[in-house]
């Protein structure tokens, strides 16, 4: 049994619905508002996984259902629904992972006030990021793009009576804003040149052979047109997978509750990007043949994924905050997925997407489990010996911690991982992005060896770890359902990634493993996450701090080093004195515009109105009606005059008569004697 793909809209109707449902219930309708989230993701998960496999029996085929949305004077705008295996298995992994944190929610956020509220807007974000895997239309996936920010916002804000949740809800829409600006302007430009945004239109789409070979001509400046807009849809990209330099978003984004964060920042919004980039990839590869081109779109992706997995990496090293050191992680892991498009290999990019999605998810929930046993305390510094008391808790996020930092051949990472780094150590253009992701590498192993000794090890620092106790299971049972999927896709990993590498590039002869073309590559990787974990082990696992007023460790032997890595290199502060300066002096003289030149202009204006009424209203007065009155009133006098005469007596008129007629006698009289 397969999902038809005209079918394909119900996936995302079924969480919409759920919203509606939410958004229309009293504030007592918590259980019906959960209820009908929770079922209406595993409606969603079921048809993704129908939708799968549709997909899978013709992989190689892009089955599209498109219809006009309305007519304009030049014809219909179309959208339309895409099924192939890029939609279809990131369906499955959308609507799984947001079906386990949706229940997950329903014990972390069971006190709360806005618990109805609460999933509304999960559902609403989960029904906007299902519509962008399944749209066929730039133009569509943009407007789910949009919902999926709004929803972000709602989010990220939930709690806005803390000022930091709503100051960060704000600096996620508008940052994201600005990359969202770069992705409208290339979908116009687009829309223009090629008078479509379908992906696939029977031949006329944009992503289809034809459209592409007319984005090869070059522009002034010498890029191809395709390069332009490539690099423009990518600023989109940039902003939502929180991309260098536009990443600052995404750890403030932490105040929203603990579920969001796993929500946005592990498996869905943050992937927006790389799905976004996957899905357009022929489009950004258009200008590969050409050699006059002074810049390729795919080495821009390449060169700033690679900065931003070891920026985010660094700066993870110092974080304190537990969900903070997981956002810089995250941004460091989508990093190494822009890397890996940026090289070539959108195919190790998703596997890392799908990877990445459970057992960052597990790491954000495990998170939420920690915070929410200790009366939300957050401060790694502050916790401590929580293995015995939440040995559940603790055995799932170290499975999950193995998983990221690349354990070999147990976890899933590792095999995703190690994808991303033959594709880059073969890159002909440069070895620099190899390098960074290697270094990346020693990082997350050293900054998550930190995360799990400070949190877990030693003893409590802090009356909150203290009476810290494991979480019920409705908070428990996805932490291991998620654990067991990191492991298990470890476990049918050296079958699955060229199954899965040769079902996303529509192939039917599964190839070999690649990480097995260099084996001494392997051994490197290995190497470098055993230092990485030594390093971590040596500085913090042996020597743990008695109580949360401690030195850390690292901070002691580099003290500049860790403040400047924990004032996260002091990005926001540079943005708050040149663009928020900037910004500020725009904004003063805007208002200096607006209220003495424009209101000036408009208060000369209203006088001059005035001055002229005046004039107009005096001439009108003394002139006009002056001359037509003195008329009127001469006019009025000889007609009471004249009518003074009508006295309607008979014998007056006779006598008027005949004096007339004497006069007129006389005058011919005369007139003939002369």
């Amino acid at each position: 049994m397969t999902l038809a793909v005209q079918h394909l809209w119900l996936i995302p109707a079924l969480p919409l619905a759920a919203a509606a449902v939410g958004a229309l219930a009293p504030r007592s309708g918590r259980t019906l508002a959960a209820g009908a989230a929770i079922g209406a993701m595993a409606g969603s998960f079921i048809l993704a996984c129908l939708a799968l496999a549709g997909a899978l029996a013709d992989p190689a085929a892009h089955q599209v259902f498109n219809f006009a949305w309305f007519d304009l004077g030049f014809g219909a705008l179309r959208l339309g629904f895409l099924l192939d295996p890029l939609t279809a298995f990131m369906c499955v992994m959308v609507a799984f992972v947001s079906l386990l944190i949706f229940i997950f929610s329903t014990g972390y956020m069971k006190e709360d006030a806005n618990y109805k509220q609460f999933f509304c807007f999960l559902s609403l974000f989960a029904a906007a990021m299902l519509g962008l895997v399944v749209a066929n239309s730039l133009l569509l996936l943009f407007v789910c793009w949009e919902l999926v920010g709004l929803a972000s916002y709602l989010l990220i804000g939930f709690w806005f009576h803390k000022p930091s949740a709503a100051a960060a809800a704000k600096k996620a829409f508008i940052t994201t804003r600005i990359g969202d600006l770069g992705f409208l302007l290339g979908l116009l430009w687009l829309q223009d040149n090629q008078g479509t945004l379908l992906f696939y239109d029977g031949g006329a789409g944009f992503l289809e052979a034809a459209a592409l070979a007319n984005l090869s001509h070059l522009l002034p400046c010498g890029l191809a047109v395709s390069t332009a807009i490539g690099l423009l849809i990518f600023c989109g990209a940039v902003g939502k997978s929180g991309q260098f330099p536009l990443h600052v978003w995404l750890p403030d984004a932490m105040e929203g509750p603990t579920p969001v964060s796993a929500l946005i920042h592990a498996a869905t919004m943050v992937a927006a990007g790389v799905f976004l980039i996957a899905r357009v990839y022929p489009l950004m590869t258009a200008d590969q043949a050409l050699a006059n081109v002074p810049v390729h779109a795919l080495t821009v992706v390449a060169f700033i994924g690679a900065f931003t997995a070891l920026l985010g990496a660094l700066i993870a090293v110092a974080q304190n905050d537990i969900k903070r050191i997981l956002a810089f992680s995250t941004v460091s892991q989508l990093g190494y997925m822009m890397l890996a498009l940026g090289v070539g290999s959108w195919v190790a990019a998703i596997f890392h997407l799908l990877t990445h999605a459970f057992f960052k998810a597990l790491l954000f929930l495990g998170a939420g489990s920690v915070i929410h046993a200790a009366h939300h305390e957050q401060d790694i510094r502050a916790l401590g010996g929580l293995s015995k008391k939440m040995k559940v808790t603790y055995l799932t996020f170290a499975l999950g911690t193995m998983a990221l930092v690349g354990v070999p051949l147990l976890f899933s990472g590792f095999w995703s991982k190690e994808a991303i780094l033959h594709a880059a150590h073969g890159w002909r253009v440069s070895h620099l992005p190899f390098y960074a992701a290697v270094l990346g590498v020693v990082l997350t192993a050293f900054y998550n060896t930190r995360l799990m000794a400070e949190t877990f090890f030693g003893s409590p620092r802090s009356e909150n770890a203290a009476h810290a106790r494991e979480n019920g299971p409705a908070m428990t049972l996805p932490l291991v359902i998620l654990a067991a999927c990191a492991v298990l896709l470890s476990l049918v990993n050296l079958p699955s990634y060229p199954w899965l590498a040769a079902k996303l590039l529509g192939e039917q002869e599964v190839r070999g493993h690649p990480i097995f073309e260099g084996a001494g590559l392997m051994g490197l990787s290995v190497v470098l996450v055993a230092l990485g974990v030594g390093l971590g082990w040596a500085l913090y696992g042996r020597s743990l701090r008695a109580n949360s007023a401690a030195k850390d460790p690292l901070a002691v032997r580099a003290p500049g080093v860790i403040a400047a890595l924990a004032n996260r290199l002091g990005f926001d502060e540079l943005y708050a004195a040149t663009v928020g300066r900037l910004n500020a002096a725009l904004a003063t003289l805007a208002d200096v515009l607006d209220r003495f030149v424009w209101g000036g202009a408009v208060d000369f204006l209203a006088a001059l109105g005035q001055f002229t009424g005046l004039v107009t209203r005096e001439t009108d007065e003394r002139t006009l009606n002056g001359g037509f009155d003195t008329t009127s009133d001469k006019l009025r006098g000889a007609g009471q005059a004249y009518s003074q005469a009508q006295t309607g007596e008979a014998h007056g008129y006779l006598r008027t008569l005949a004096l007339g007629f004497v006069i007129l006698l006389l005058l011919v009289v005369l007139g003939g004697a002369r």
